[in-house]
């Protein structure tokens, strides 16, 4: 049967950047199986399917598979999907919309805005992350990276492991001259990044292309398909970890913005903010633009 999909670039306010999305509808009927073929076939970093959802109180249930494997949680799929629906129930419409998308790691709390060049989608991180333990040496973590071990870490910064959902090695890099070297070394990836056997890095420093950003960063998973991602929101949430780890975070709201797929020719801005009660971390937020970009039919 023809099956409607749309592809989105996400955390951009314009077309031909960002990180490309692929969200199949109509996705009654296909298997663990077939999505997984399917994911590989449009060999983006992520393709959504899109199901009615177990609660009839939220807008869908999603399934989010990169080339290689499902998903937990994962947050440009989460924004593109939210931008996806929400302009397809309020055609030509401007104003916020608010509902619920039921992700294998829970229901996730998104709001869309309607209205001017691009639709903006933010979303409640569904888990605070956690650390995972120790990463790697710091020598291997360099090599695997192309770098010095001397690039690595600024500040009080030092690689750790985070995760919300799917975890990441997080790697600080001291310049934005250093980010620009990383040429990844799969034969040492797997002793590297593979702690729990999925292989993600992410590189991060303070130095910026954008004035208004706060961070710069380069995520890295080729044992998963991606050998780099121009935006990665389940990281971003793993960076909150992170920034509430090793920064001294003052009571309130924090915003964040993060650059990334700069080197890549598709530049990405995700938005991070962050509720600190005192000492605690509170809660996170995501969002970012998102723009339609192709639709079509899949016969399968």
């Amino acid at each position: 049967m023809p099956r409607r999909f749309y592809t989105l670039d996400v955390f951009t306010d314009h077309a031909l950047a960002g990180n490309p999305l692929a969200v199949v509808l109509d996705s009654e009927g296909l298997d663990t199986a077939a999505m997984q073929r399917i994911a590989r076939e449009f060999n983006l970093s992520e393709t959504v399917f899109v199901l009615p959802p177990a609660d009839d109180r939220h807008r869908a249930r999603i399934r989010i598979f990169t080339p290689g494997l499902e998903m937990p949680f994962a947050g440009h799929p989460t924004v593109g999907t939210a931008v996806l629906l929400a302009s397809l129930d309020h055609e030509n419409a401007s104003g916020d919309y608010l509902f619920g998308l039921e992700e294998l790691i829970g229901t996730v709390p998104c709001a869309v805005s309607l209205g001017g060049d691009a639709a903006y989608a933010r979303f409640d991180v569904p888990a605070l992350p956690t650390e995972r333990g120790a990463p790697a040496a710091t020598a291997l973590i360099a090599e695997a990276l192309g770098l010095n071990v001397a690039d690595i870490g600024f500040e009080n910064h030092v690689p750790t492991l985070f995760g919300t959902g799917f975890p990441y090695t997080f790697v600080p890099v001291r310049t934005l001259e250093a980010m620009g070297r990383i040429r990844i070394n799969t034969s040492l990836w797997i002793s590297a990044f593979g702690q729990e056997g999925l292989g993600a890095a992410y590189a991060y420093t303070r130095q910026t292309v954008e004035p208004t950003s706060s961070l710069h960063a380069r995520m890295f998973s080729p044992g998963d398909g991606i050998p780099e991602d121009p935006a990665t929101g389940s990281a971003v949430a793993g960076l909150s970890g992170v920034l509430h780890r090793f920064d001294d975070l003052s009571e309130g709201n924090r915003h964040f913005r993060i650059e990334q797929g700069f080197e890549m020719g598709r530049p990405s801005l995700i938005d991070l903010t962050m509720q600190i009660d005192g000492v605690n971390f509170r809660s996170a937020s995501i969002g970012g633009h998102a723009v339609i970009v192709s639709q079509g039919k899949l016969h399968v």
